[in-house]
């Protein structure tokens, strides 16, 4: 199998890693370079587990192959959060229970983050179809949709005081 050097910037950090062709992005996220938040669901774009972003778009890395990310800009949730501080997502989800075993939550936050950036107040049905990408097998989606509506509030309210 050919093995390619890529370099990604992943919240922030430059690295050079050696993969396989065949290598998806969520295997050298996780597996090379100890970004566990990715998280690997079904390999096939339907569960959103593994929703990151690449140059600023939301992405599903596990149907992106590694070297397909060469010189790109990789942000995963652990990159959202400044040092402790949580970002708004990401207490908001913790504040509205919008997460019981926590596996889809880091696509959750992500795919939440990019419907922000396009739509800082969406409705409840904007926001379910925003995450219909995302699958959770655990709650009833309700939590998670007050934790965007909230999320949404805050980074609003964040913008309005020049934050």
């Amino acid at each position: 199998m050919a093995e390619h050097d890529i370099t990604l910037t992943v919240n922030g950090e430059d690295h050079e890693l050696t993969v396989e062709s065949r290598t998806l992005l969520v295997h050298a996220l996780r597996d090379e370079l100890g970004y566990t938040g990715p998280n690997v669901g079904c390999e096939s774009t339907l569960c959103g587990a593994c929703t990151v972003h690449v140059d600023g778009d939301a992405a599903k890395s596990c149907t992106l192959l590694a070297v397909q990310a060469d010189g790109k800009e990789i942000t995963t949730v652990e990159g959202l959060a400044e040092g402790r501080d949580l970002h708004p997502i990401q207490e908001s989800f913790q504040e509205e229970h919008g997460l019981q075993c926590g596996y889809c939550t880091p696509g959750m936050i992500m795919t939440t983050k990019q419907l922000l950036e396009e739509n800082p107040d969406p409705s409840r049905e904007e926001i379910r179809e925003a995450l219909e990408g995302n699958l959770c097998r655990c709650t009833g989606y309700q939590n998670i949709v007050n934790a965007v509506e909230s999320a949404a509030g805050k980074l609003r309210g964040a913008q309005a005081h020049g934050d």
